[in-house]
This record gives C-alpha cells, sequence and structure tokens, in this order.
C-alpha cells in the first residue's frame, strides 16, 4: 500500500497502530520499524510510552505469545530464548514467559522433543551417522542434550 506524494505523513502512533493490529511487537521491535519509517527518536519514544500506558504494546505479552507460537513449531527452549533476546527482551522477561509456559503445562521440553523427532523420523537409525543426523536436528530446532537424550531413547516408542 502506497502513500499519496500530498498525504499528510503519518505519526509514529499511526503506524506503530497498523504494525500492533496484525500481530504482537516487542518495545525494540516497534522502535526498529518506526525509526526505519524515519519517525524522530523522540517521538517514537513517546509514542512507546503511550502504547504501553494504555497496554497496547507490552512486551511480557509478547514474549507469552511469541513462546507459544514456537511451542506449537517444535521449537526447544533454547532456540525460543536466543530469539526472544534479539527481538529485545531482557532476562528476567524471558524467564517470567518461559516460567509461566511451563507452569501451564504448554511446554513439556521432553515430550516435545520427543513428538518432533518421531515426526521428522520414522525410527532412530541404524548407524551412529543417522543418529547422529537425528542429534543434530533436535539441537538445531533449540533442545538441550538431555532433552536430545530422552527424544532418542523414547520417541518412536508407543
Amino acid at each position: 500500500m502506497q502513500r499519496k506524494p500530498d498525504a499528510e505523513p503519518q505519526s509514529p502512533r499511526d503506524d506503530a497502530i497498523r504494525l500492533l493490529a496484525r500481530r504482537e511487537y516487542s518495545r525494540a521491535e516497534l522502535h526498529s520499524r518506526l525509526a526505519a519509517k524515519g519517525h524522530e527518536v523522540a517521538a517514537i519514544e513517546a509514542c512507546l510510552d503511550g502504547l504501553a500506558e494504555q497496554n497496547l504494546q507490552c512486551d511480557a505479552r509478547f514474549a507469552e505469545t511469541f513462546v507459544r507460537s514456537r511451542i506449537a513449531r517444535g521449537q526447544g527452549p533454547l532456540k525460543i530464548r536466543a530469539e526472544l533476546g534479539q527481538r529485545g527482551i531482557d532476562r528476567d522477561g524471558i524467564q517470567q514467559a518461559m516460567s509461566e509456559s511451563e507452569d501451564r503445562g504448554e511446554a513439556d521440553w521432553f515430550a516435545l522433543a520427543a513428538d518432533v523427532l518421531a515426526k521428522r523420523f520414522t525410527g532412530p537409525g541404524e548407524s551412529p551417522r543417522e543418529r547422529a543426523r537425528r542429534e543434530r536436528f533436535l539441537a538445531s530446532r533449540g533442545f538441550d542434550f538431555e532433552q536430545v537424550r530422552h527424544a532418542m531413547q523414547y520417541a518412536w516408542s508407543a
């Protein structure tokens, strides 16, 4: 959607609301997007403070939604933590979002690793090379060593 050349420039709030209408954004993501649109830093900060006061933008809500969506994609805790950090969520916010998902029973990392592995591969593999391939697959998804070992042992036992 292109703006008309003689149209009034959009305020940072208008642009932020338009972005937030599609999905949740972290404060850092919104700041980056608004800066890329050419808004001044002071105006962006004031806008983001106002959005947070009105509860239209909330890093905790973003982190909770993000964790839930990544679990649904079959990603492990290491990858989820790293991606939240890249999106500007602080360590306390990451820890809170991860703990809440575990407390609600959404994140059983051992069971998730086994499910993801069983969906991708039909068995544990005959050779050490095939088993290593399965282990690398889970590690690339963000599962730790213990979760990978558990998945390799229980993924195909029904």
